[in-house]
């Protein structure tokens, strides 16, 4: 018996749990220390993957659930002593009361931290829920950023802000002083966009008598006034302002561009009939006479040459059809048409490029260049060779070209004209090193041996009978002329 009871002692001394004794103090403290080290020794004994047994609170919720954070933070300091001290009161009666709850956590992760399912939502996800979220302080906005959307910018800064490519609301300049002052912010930046959009702005908020007054005395932002409206075909304002500025003459422009709106030829026709009588300057005047008169012709070659192209009775359009109208087409090429089609007309025909030098006025040079390239294309060498012949007072012929031999050369040259032809043009270049450059490039071997003859240069002659074919007629002529014991050599 004293050997039990001496076991027994033995026991509860050395076990890390003490006998109950009345000694013990019942307060809130000692219950905590000894919740502490129960859950220490557990640690030990508790393996870390054992999923089987699960923590709930003393609610029986899942410890670290939704509900659960939102009962705890709700529940007072008082309520929650209180009930813990009824239940402990209870004693072990008190655990059958418990209702069974199904948990999705281990004991493991009581002391781990892990949840267990893939579904469980943390603490910290429920903060980030929608309904949490709503408990935490918003965090405040810098002032700079509230003072975007107060608009409250004075016009400088508004203006820089827009030279930095930001939003800004112009509705709160309200008073003509203050649009005038953004204004004039606007063009002292030198920026061409935030001056467009002030103008903008106060041509939608300005009447136009006074959009147009200050603007007269502000002479850039006028010019870029009017590059905008010219941009964007705001005719009717244009006109106004120009109007009000007394530029007569530029009126009388704009109006004469709306022509190029026009599809309808003889619609056309007509307004350009009227545009003669606008206020423009002589010289103006002169050309919108020469528009209208052009166009009047054309209606005319074009209706002829549509005719006998569909009738088939002229050869040269089955040889060479037509690829577009004449109709609107500016004066070198209605004359490049003429000369190819209607070369050979007589001068009183309305479709004659004769006529067309005589009535439009056409410089020689302009008139030999279109009509050299007109011939060269059909490789009429005959027509190309009457137009430089020229006869003077004695009845001597004489080859003659405003527009320079070797510049003639170029042409014929880029129209495939053969090596005869370019010849004897390329003789008629007068600078001898042009000469020579030009018959060395396209292969004009008697130019340059002649040349060389006349410098009477023997090393030359000889260097270039090494670029000659062998056996061509062109190293025996260079022999012959070496051979020529008449000719005195400098070298």
């Amino acid at each position: 018996m004293s050997r039990a009871r001496a076991d027994e002692e033995e026991y509860w001394h050395s076990s890390k749990f003490r006998a109950f004794t009345f000694d013990d103090e019942d307060d809130e403290l000692s219950q905590l220390k000894e919740s502490k080290r129960a859950v220490n020794s557990l640690r030990d004994i508790v393996d870390d993957d054992d999923d089987d047994l699960e923590r709930v609170s003393w609610s029986g919720e899942p410890v670290g659930s939704i509900s659960w954070s939102i009962k705890e933070t709700a529940s007072s300091s008082t309520s929650s002593l209180e009930s813990r001290d009824s239940s402990l009161q209870k004693g072990s009666s008190s655990y059958a009361a418990f209702p069974k709850q199904v948990s999705s956590y281990s004991l493991s992760s009581l002391f781990k931290g892990r949840n267990r399912l893939p579904s469980f939502q943390s603490l910290s996800d429920a903060l980030s829920d929608t309904g949490v979220k709503n408990y935490a302080p918003e965090l405040r906005r810098p002032k700079a950023e509230y003072k975007d959307y107060s608009s409250d910018w004075s016009p400088k800064d508004t203006v820089r802000r827009m030279q930095r490519g930001k939003i800004c609301s112009l509705e709160r300049f309200r008073s003509l002083q203050d649009k005038l002052v953004l204004l004039d912010e606007a063009v002292a930046g030198h920026d061409g966009n935030v001056i467009t959009a002030v103008l903008i702005f106060l041509k939608r908020t300005l009447r136009r008598e006074i959009l147009f007054r200050e603007l007269e005395v502000r002479q850039v932002a006028l010019c870029h006034l009017i590059h905008f409206l010219k941009e964007t075909g705001e005719q009717k304002l244009l006109l106004d302002l120009l109007r009000f500025l007394d530029r007569t003459e530029e009126v009388a422009l704009s109006q004469y561009r709306e022509h190029l709106n026009i599809q309808d030829v003889e619609k056309r026709r007509e307004f350009l009939k009227g545009c003669i009588g606008l206020p423009f300057s002589a010289e103006d005047t002169s050309h919108i006479q020469d528009h209208y008169t052009l166009l009047e012709r054309q209606i005319i070659i074009e209706a002829n040459d549509r005719h006998l192209e569909m009738a088939g009775q002229s050869e040269i359009f089955r040889k060479y059809p037509r690829k577009a109208s004449i109709l609107n087409m500016p004066l070198v090429t209605t004359l490049f048409y003429s000369c190819f089609y209607h070369y050979t007309e007589a001068e009183g025909t309305f479709s004659s490029p004769t006529n067309l030098k005589k009535t439009f006025k056409i410089p020689d040079k302009q008139y030999v260049l279109t009509a050299l390239a007109a011939r060269a294309k059909l490789r009429a060498w005959d027509d190309v060779d009457a137009l430089f012949t020229t006869k003077n007072w004695l009845g001597y012929t004489k080859k003659k070209a405003p527009i320079g031999f070797h510049r003639v050369v170029e042409i014929l040259q880029r129209n495939n004209a053969p090596v005869q032809v370019l010849q004897e043009y390329v003789r008629l270049v007068e600078d001898v090193e042009t000469r020579l450059n030009l018959a060395t490039k396209y292969k004009c071997h008697d130019v340059v041996i002649e040349t060389y003859r006349d410098l009477k240069d023997r090393i030359q002659l000889t260097a270039y009978k090494c670029k000659v074919e062998r056996g061509s007629a062109e190293e025996e002529k260079i022999n012959s002329v070496l051979n020529n014991t008449q000719i005195r050599w400098k070298n």
